[in-house]
């Protein structure tokens, strides 16, 4: 006697099937990758995502009012950490596995995960990523922005509006019973056309009730792979675009080692927002 197949995805009991039930179990018979049903956040939840998401944006939007040349990125940690207390919110970075701050901050070379540090000033010219998540009332919001101080060279300018786009084209290929290879497809699609490096060692990834959950979403990849995305979940979107090489390193110099560089030191931008699936596509909850 053969054993039955155990399936990941698991009806209720005594429900009938759903429409998500029967989209789920087609693409679980074809072999493919499919989520578990705790990935599937409740209208609840979701509200709960939403409202983390509120103080998350507005805390990048004061960054976004108050940066320029001449400040350091430690003050950029302190705007960051005051506007989420004073808004009922926690900084989820702050002591996440050994990060001494509430935001990163990543200048020109520095890919993600850049502490603030006194000694690291904005000089015009750079670019800068600033990534933060928020905790309200339990539920995650996670985005990063960047930011051009001055008046800096076409090609930075031009790494800056990719990156952007890489974004938005990913989150255009997400469609509701489409794949995570499907985004990451796409995303790559995009960046190969400047000759640009998409970072393969860092991805997005579900978020919500957790700072990181399933699924992962690779920037890079083919239609049709990875896990099918479905209405209700919750997830990142963060492409990290390198004007050379796609590979990276993490800095020797970093006590706490987070910081990751490119691989030949030329400057990276990353955009970020979290996301959820609706029946029509992605709904922005975070920017």
């Amino acid at each position: 006697m053969t054993s039955k197949r155990k399936r990941k995805w698991n009806l209720l009991p005594g429900q009938p099937l759903t429409e998500l039930d029967k989209q789920v179990m087609y693409w679980e018979n074809k072999g493919k990758e499919v989520p578990t049903r705790d990935l599937i956040r409740t209208p609840e939840e979701i509200e709960g995502i939403r409202r983390s998401g509120v103080v998350n944006t507005g805390v990048l939007d004061e960054v976004a009012r108050q940066i320029h040349a001449g400040m350091n990125t430690l003050e950029i940690d302190k705007i960051c950490y005051d506007y989420c207390t004073s808004h009922g919110a926690t900084p989820a970075c702050l002591g996440y596995e050994g990060f001494p701050k509430s935001v990163c901050t990543s200048i020109n070379e520095v890919v993600c995960h850049g502490i603030p540090k006194e000694e690291d000033v904005l000089q015009e010219g750079d670019i800068i990523n600033v990534d933060f998540t928020t905790i309200l009332d339990g539920y995650y919001a996670d985005a990063s922005r960047m930011f051009i101080i001055g008046k800096t060279s076409p090609e930075c300018e031009q790494l800056v509006r990719v990156a952007r786009e890489c974004l938005e084209i990913g989150a255009e290929a997400a469609k509701p019973y489409s794949f995570v290879g499907d985004i990451g497809h796409a995303i790559e699609k995009h960046c190969k056309k400047y000759h640009y490096g998409v970072v393969r060692d860092l991805c997005g990834h579900g978020v919500g009730l957790k700072f990181h959950e399933l699924p992962d979403v690779p920037h890079f990849g083919h239609r049709g792979q990875g896990m099918l995305l479905v209405p209700g979940m919750v997830f990142t979107i963060e492409p990290m675009i390198n004007m050379g090489s796609w590979r990276v390193f993490i800095d020797d110099d970093d006590p706490y080692g987070w910081e990751v560089i490119s691989d030949d030191e030329l400057p990276s931008a990353q955009w970020e927002h979290t996301f959820v699936m609706t029946e029509h596509g992605v709904e922005i909850l975070s920017y």
